[in-house]
Parts: structure tokens; sequence; C-alpha cells
């Protein structure tokens, strides 16, 4: 079966669904990737806080 006539045929959309997807994991994990560096940099504050006094 030829895919459909058209910009987007059968492949350049598998393609365009493909990096929409793999950029919207690329967003999540950088926002996981930050908050868990962000939380680790805020307790290590802390830590470093509570040995000084």
């Amino acid at each position: 079966m030829p895919p459909p006539p058209g910009p987007y045929s059968g492949t350049s959309t598998v393609a365009l669904v493909a990096r929409v997807s793999a950029f919207s994991v690329g967003l999540v994990y950088g926002n996981l990737k930050l908050k868990y560096l962000k939380a680790k940099a805020k307790s290590h504050k802390k830590a470093e806080a509570k040995a000084h006094h």
C-alpha cells in the first residue's frame, strides 16, 4: 500500500511523531534532573549549615 500523497507521507509522519516524542522525553528528563539537582543542592546547604552550628 503506497503512502498517501502530500508532504506528510507515512514515513515523515512517523519521523515527526518520533521527533516530537524524543523532544518531550528530553524536556521531562531535563526538568526532573534540574529538580533533583536543586533539591540535592538545597539539602547539601542545609547539612553544611548544621555542621557549622
